[in-house]
């Protein structure tokens, strides 16, 4: 993968995510922190652990390494979730759109929460970044059938055409 691939990986995923906090807009109060016996018990809770993930993440790659996460109690209601994931976003999405090629065979060296060292080479943190928010927004969508409300896709394939069909229209 080059920079503009990556570019493109993520504006797929923030316009993933915000498909998602969408399709959750719905949700009374009391079914947005329903324990759902789920990988995270909450819907409130799932959206919470990607946003910070990828506040994790980024954290990481401007050369700190946090010890831990906000709890996911921080963030009461869907409105304070997207509040929050807007400021990561755009700081996600700079970072991404300063890379240069070179950056993305850098090692990144980093402490887990755990304490524990690890590394490996950007464009490796950058694929799984992404890939971790398509599965946990899976989790969401499944979440949202137990509720009874509507998913929306985010599937890679619809961001395409969408952004083709947009591009057509211009």
């Amino acid at each position: 993968m080059n920079v503009e691939d990556f570019r493109r990986l993520y504006d797929y995923n923030s316009w993933a995510n915000r498909r998602t906090l969408d399709a959750c807009a719905l949700l009374s109060e009391e079914q947005f922190t329903r324990d759902l016996r789920s990988s995270f018990r909450s819907v409130r809770d799932t959206l919470a652990h990607i946003m910070l993930v990828e506040w994790l993440w980024l954290e990481r790659w401007q050369g700190r390494s946090p010890d831990k996460f906000p709890p996911a109690t921080d963030f009461p209601t869907l409105e304070s979730v997207r509040r929050r994931w807007t400021e990561i976003e755009r700081n996600l999405i700079e970072y991404i759109a300063s890379l240069k090629p070179e950056d993305i065979e850098r090692i990144i060296s980093h402490k887990t929460t755990a304490g524990m060292p690890q590394a490996a080479p950007l464009w490796q943190m950058l694929q799984h970044l992404v890939n971790h928010g398509t599965y946990h927004r899976g989790q969401v969508a499944a979440m949202l059938r137990q509720l009874d409300a509507k998913p929306v896709s985010t599937d890679l394939i619809l961001f395409y055409r969408e952004r083709a069909a947009a591009q057509a229209k211009a």
